[in-house]
């Protein structure tokens, strides 16, 4: 079984965190290195039921997209939200991880996995990575449809994904 360095190493390799937008906050959040890593958990968010769901499927390291904390703080107390999301984590020997702008720099990215869930065509990046030359990291990208749907049409199409 891999160490959590090992599977972190994986993932900055997938999703280095040098792309990240300079006010993000990637990175792993908690987790021993040496840790085995045998089960893992993806989501967009590290919230309470989130982790729970961790906890109830016996995993070993969540990886979430949005980041726990995106400024400092002065209290971990289990009385606080963020705080009770840490606790829970490592009393169970939970590892957390977040790829954010990162992953949505990336080549394929986050939005690259949105698009193919809706069926879109990436066109290019919305907001293009200056370090890319052949233009394709950055920020979002831009779509096209293969045939005309009216917003609500678009919508209904994400609601059943």
């Amino acid at each position: 079984m891999p160490r959590l360095s090992e599977v972190i190493a994986a993932l900055e390799a997938l999703w280095p965190p040098e792309r990240a937008e300079s006010w993000d906050a990637v990175g792993t959040v908690a987790g021993d290195p040496d840790q085995q890593v045998g089960r893992v958990l993806f989501a967009v968010d590290p919230v309470r039921e989130t982790v729970d769901e961790a906890v109830r499927l016996g995993a070993d390291l969540l990886v979430t997209h949005h980041p726990l904390y995106l400024r400092g703080t002065t209290t971990v107390a289990a009385s606080t939200f963020k705080g009770r999301v840490v606790h829970t984590l490592i009393k169970n020997d939970i590892a957390l991880h977040v790829a954010h702008t990162n992953a949505d720099t990336a080549d394929p990215g986050v939005s690259d996995a949105l698009a193919g869930a809706l069926d879109l065509r990436v066109l290019r990046p919305l907001v293009p990575d200056p370090g890319d030359p052949a233009g394709r990291r950055g920020l979002g990208r831009v779509c096209a449809l293969d045939h005309p749907l009216t917003l609500r049409e678009l919508a209904a199409r994400a609601a059943a994904r």
